[in-house]
């Protein structure tokens, strides 16, 4: 099959560092060319893909001081994608509502992966374009109200292989806190829990230039170097070693996360997670057994005394069978088979020459 996969330049894709959604496109794009479709990447020029690249920027925006108007080459990737929709029998947005307005501008279907929370502004954009189709990350992402055409839930997965397992944790203990450092993902309550808990913790993540006021005011001066350190941003091997060696991962958001990749890489690496349960955590994690899931900081503290009896084990366990990379892979051919076999229907032909039993059912 010929796939467009199209990703936000933001990052590379895969991202050296902090990049949930470049690392999902990254590994899905090269597991589905492994499989023997005919893929495109359209993504920053510094991307790594065994797909064909295509980009409109030679590296990701983030790294580029020069780039002022960041929309600009977000309209200029969409455009070349769409002006070339006749190559592709699918063409997998991870844009957001971006590239909704384009999508009934050419014949060829576009499935959009919803990475993201709902806005008040971006439901407007939703509800305009409410029949084309959706994937979301987890059940708990979907606002019901909106309408929108969901074909299916596709939990993001992760190449399990790559990290490796730590079947105890440091002698020495801590805890880990890993991702943006922002208000939504509660790196101020982890230092909270840790404080009150007693523990070291070793925090690693971006600060996005809209969290830096944050960051400044509400983080660093609780960094002192020794009960709460800051290690900056982490790439795989250094995230995997980070949370290997923890006692816990912490994760105290305060919004409705869409799905959160960092749960899923601490578990694979034997961790448990210590969350508040708020949207998708309750479908990540498998509360008592792979970590804890709980309403407040109090309840994060008790949780700690509890993780030495988890298996952890059973964490990457629960990981491979669950959010692996070929199960996600797998759920996306299905929505892709299911996609081409409507249009068909629909028109009672169709132009690609590919067999659509080849397709995993």
């Amino acid at each position: 099959m010929r796939i467009a996969q199209v990703a936000p330049l933001w990052e590379r894709v895969p991202p050296s560092t902090y990049g949930g959604i470049e690392l999902v496109v990254g590994l899905l794009t090269d597991e589905l060319v492994r499989r023997g479709h005919e893929v495109t990447l359209f993504a920053s020029g510094d991307s790594v893909s065994l797909a064909k690249l295509v980009s409109v920027h030679p590296r990701a925006l983030r790294l580029d001081s020069s780039i002022k108007e960041t929309g600009i080459y977000e309209m200029l990737q969409l455009g070349t994608v769409y002006e070339r929709a006749d190559e592709f029998d699918i063409i997998h947005s991870h844009m957001g509502c971006a590239s909704l307005p384009y999508t009934n501008l050419v014949k060829t279907p576009t499935v959009h992966t919803l990475h993201g929370i709902f806005t008040p502004d971006n439901e407007k954009m939703f509800q305009f374009a409410k029949v084309q189709p959706f994937v979301s990350i987890s059940d708990a992402q979907r606002e019901l109200e909106l309408g929108l055409n969901y074909v299916k839930t596709v939990y993001n997965g992760i190449d399990v292989s790559s990290y490796q397992f730590y079947p105890q944790p440091d002698e020495s203990p801590y805890l880990a806190f890993l991702g943006r450092i922002s208000p939504e993902k509660g790196t101020h309550l982890a230092i909270e829990i840790a404080k009150k808990a007693g523990w070291r913790l070793k925090i690693a993540g971006k600060v996005d230039v809209v969290d830096v006021e944050y960051f400044e005011q509400e983080v660093k001066p609780l960094i002192d170097g020794k009960q709460i350190e800051y290690l900056g941003e982490a790439n795989h091997t250094q995230k995997n070693v980070l949370m290997g060696g923890a006692a816990a991962t912490l994760f105290p958001i305060t919004w409705r996360e869409p799905f959160g990749l960092v749960m899923v890489e601490s578990m694979a690496s034997g961790t448990p997670v210590i969350a508040i349960k708020l949207g998708s955590t309750v479908e990540v994690i498998d509360h008592g057994k792979t970590g804890f899931l709980c309403s407040n900081v109090e309840e994060c503290v008790s949780a700690i005394a509890k993780v030495a009896d988890l298996d952890r084990y059973a964490c990457r366990e629960y990981v491979e069978n669950r959010f692996s990379l070929q199960a996600m892979t797998d759920g996306y051919e299905e929505v892709y088979r299911q996609l081409l076999q409507q249009r068909f229907a629909n028109n009672g032909h169709y132009r690609s020459t590919y067999d659509l039993s080849k397709i995993r059912a």
